[in-house]
């Protein structure tokens, strides 16, 4: 969360930033092309919602797993309000133990908020420890149990957080110290809350520091095939580096902000291309190639979109033009062997569907027609031309004589 660029922060980046990079060919042996990646090569409109977070008006008070199916009337009045159930579906709950400054306090999404974490696995186990926390509210910055619940502290209140594994982790865990499908106790302290930065009057660094951490954060979210919330990163990062600027930047930084901005939506593409929202993901790809028209990456995707939709004669130019600036790619070599396999059995459906159309056989084209009686070969008819032609020079001779 802290961290800046390529720089690590003291806290993990499972809460924050993962530092990680869809474009490095992570997977990949020592030469391989950037495009033999995580990435798979395999997408929401600007005015999609990319949350799947609940809105904080549906948060209400509710009962715990372990009051359910208790007649109300069993349950003491402290039971009842020891827990807040924030979701309604008992996964997610959150126990004040110490209060803060009142509701008012409360910080507002899109502020910098600072917490203290500590969190223990259903054994006991300390998995993380973070004396101060900072992360923007509700971009999805670090776990969405965390996300959720800091919206609902006071300030200076202590809670216990106690989240199922859909809200941490989920099936895939952290290795090695939090398994699949694993709950988690969030033990916070608010410390801070305040505005975020304006992005108006941002110094280069900083503005590129701060796309860059969204930008990774989205990288994390995909590496866990989480690509709604990949989206939501990449979309916040792309508004900080294209937002307006009071400040001057100088020329390497504009190259920099541009090349987050080129990352970004290379990374957007591919996560669109997972959620097949091809319109989205052309979108993205035409930008990068707006700016880049050389981008390897953003030819190969363009034209695997074009081929998810059928347009085969489209696309294969296109992959022709990424294997022309790196011929010995596999990846790109693969797909456009198997899109010109297909776009010639696109070619001969058509054929035999024009073909029953017209009402011609199956197996009489045009040599058929060359047998016809009434064909006249080529040599005839270039002979009865001539013919022709020298009886109206003759005529036009007779004529000007008399």
């Amino acid at each position: 969360m802290a961290s800046s660029g390529e720089e690590q922060s003291s806290s993990s980046p499972d809460w924050g930033d993962s530092g990680t990079e869809l474009s490095a060919a992570e997977l990949a042996g020592a030469g391989a092309s950037p495009l033999d990646s995580a990435e798979d090569f395999e997408v929401l409109e600007d005015d999609d919602d990319l949350s799947e977070l609940p809105p904080l008006e549906d948060v209400g008070r509710g009962r715990t797993p372990a009051q359910e199916g208790v007649p109300a009337s069993e349950q003491t009045k402290e039971e009842a309000q020891e827990w807040l159930d924030v979701l309604g579906n008992g996964l997610l709950r959150k126990k004040t133990l110490v209060p803060g400054q009142g509701e008012e306090s409360r910080p507002r999404k899109g502020q910098d908020v600072t917490v203290r974490l500590t969190a223990t696995r259903d054994d006991g186990a300390v998995v993380e420890r973070e004396p101060r926390l900072t992360f923007t509210l509700g971009d999805c910055d670090v776990l969405q149990a965390l996300d959720l619940c800091v919206q609902l502290l006071e300030m200076g209140e202590t809670a216990l957080i106690v989240s199922d594994a859909k809200y941490c982790y989920g099936s895939q865990g952290r290795s090695p110290d939090i398994p699949p499908d694993a709950a988690l106790t969030l033990e916070v302290e608010l410390l801070e809350a305040r505005d975020a930065p304006d992005l108006e009057l941002l110094p280069g660094k900083e503005k590129i520091a701060l796309a860059n951490r969204k930008r990774e954060r989205g990288n994390f979210h995909y590496q866990r095939a989480d690509y709604v919330l990949a989206i939501n990163s990449y979309d916040i990062a792309l508004k900080v580096a294209g937002s307006s600027s009071k400040v001057d930047f100088s020329a390497e930084e504009e190259d920099e902000l541009l090349d987050v901005k080129v990352k970004c939506l290379n990374n957007l593409a591919a996560s669109q291309l997972k959620l097949d929202h091809y319109e989205a993901a052309l979108k993205s790809c035409n930008l990068v190639l707006e700016h880049q028209p050389g981008n390897i990456k953003a030819l190969f995707r363009k034209g695997k979109v074009l081929a998810q939709q059928g347009e085969y004669r489209e696309a294969i130019p296109i992959l022709k033009a990424a294997l022309k600036l790196e011929p010995s790619n596999k990846t790109i070599h693969a797909e456009l062997s198997k899109l010109v396999k297909k776009h010639a059995d696109q070619r001969s459906v058509e054929s035999e569907m024009y073909r029953k159309m017209l009402g011609n056989p199956a197996g009489a084209p045009a040599k058929c027609r060359d047998k016809l009686p009434w064909a006249i070969p080529w040599k005839w008819l270039f002979g009865a031309t001539a013919i022709a032609l020298g009886g109206v020079a003759l005529s036009v001779v007779i004529a000007a004589r008399n």
